[in-house]
């Protein structure tokens, strides 16, 4: 057995004891039963996951992973694959949108190099786990080998292991690809056996013409490929990407070392299918933040069977949506863990009709 698959047999799902016990507590406080929704669900869960009734989630980290993807030579995206440094390298600098985003939510930033295809080396904040020098076009042939793909896949898992070890408790995934929208369509296609047409957008800003070579392109990719959908790595090996790879570790490293782990937009909700393909289990794990603005993005979340807390017309990636969902927490433990129960608030309690 390889390292890849004894981390999955360690999967289990969280604590359905604590959460029965959070629930009492949510209706204990003085106000109307179940009158704050989806943060009451988010509490509870994250009692769960951590096994604590009095959960918290002050460190939080933003995982960027970065990489290429071969299939941008078939012209699907606006922009060429050297966009996907520049980007990388401005999270570094902290003039990224993320960094705004999570300067506001108190979110520490790692942008990590899992396939750049650019030498990043001594650009100074990146975290250099490169796989490889970005993929291969899946028009031609599989994207990566399925050694990659386990590989990409273990740093995720790593990188969750190794920052709750430095006192993270919360973690959002984030991207940065050109072309990762292709690659992430295809994937979702074949896993969800739905057509290409019915997962596939305009990215970042294609043509209705753009859109519609970009569904040919991945027609013919997953023609070539005949991946098989019972495998999910097999999936991911011949038409995914590097980024996506990651993106899956780190939802099973949510599970692994019992921390809560947040959907982005498309891309991530695509990984977190990978993810509970692989391990059920993992599903307890996420947190669903917005549903993206892409075509597939609320069909993205019903696969994994996950609801957005919200809804702002956001397609932007780099986890901006997830560090959103992040700040939910603060307003929803402040609640769980401030506000008076009945008897000293003198209010008479509600009854749960």
């Amino acid at each position: 057995m390889n390292r890849l698959h004894a981390l999955l047999e360690e999967i289990q799902s969280m604590d359905k004891e604590i959460c029965k016990e959070a629930q009492k507590k949510w209706d204990a406080i003085g106000k109307p039963l179940r009158s704050l929704g989806k943060l009451e669900e988010m509490v509870i869960q994250l009692a769960g996951i951590t096994g604590k009734l009095i959960p918290k989630v002050d460190r939080k980290a933003v995982l960027i992973f970065c990489a290429d993807n071969g299939i941008v030579e078939e012209g699907v995206t606006q922009t060429g694959s050297e966009v996907t440094a520049i980007v990388a390298e401005n999270f570094t600098k902290g003039i990224a949108t993320i960094n705004s985003f999570a300067g506001v939510a108190k979110a520490a930033t790692f942008p990590i190099d899992i396939g750049i295809n650019q030498d990043m080396t001594n650009v100074k904040g990146m975290v250099h786990r490169k796989v490889a020098w970005g993929t291969h076009n899946i028009a031609n042939g599989p994207a990566m080998t399925r050694k990659e793909c386990e590989q990409a896949i273990l740093v995720g898992i790593d990188m969750v292991g190794a920052l709750k070890k430095q006192g993270y408790e919360l973690f959002v995934t984030g991207e940065m690809g050109i072309g990762n929208t292709s690659t992430s369509s295809a994937v979702l296609s074949v896993l969800e056996d739905v057509p290409v047409s019915q997962v596939t957008g305009r990215g970042a800003g294609l043509s209705k013409q753009g859109v519609k070579h970009k569904i040919e392109v991945l027609e013919r990719a997953i023609r070539i490929n005949r991946p098989n959908r019972q495998d999910v790595l097999d999936v991911m090996t011949k038409l995914g990407g590097l980024d996506i790879c990651g993106i899956t570790g780190a939802f099973l490293g949510g599970a692994i070392y019992h921390v809560p782990i947040i959907v982005d937009g498309f891309i991530s909700a695509v990984a977190a299918n990978c993810a509970i393909r692989l391990a059920p289990d993992v599903a307890d794990y996420i947190f669903a933040s917005h549903c993206s603005a892409e075509p597939a993005g609320k069909f993205a979340l019903d696969a994994i069977q996950k609801e957005a807390c919200i809804q702002a017309g956001m397609c932007l990636g780099e986890g901006t949506g997830g560090v959103i969902g992040a700040a939910l927490f603060d307003f929803a433990l402040a609640a769980y863990q401030e506000v008076a129960d009945f008897e000293q608030a003198d209010v008479k309690p509600y009854e749960l009709l």
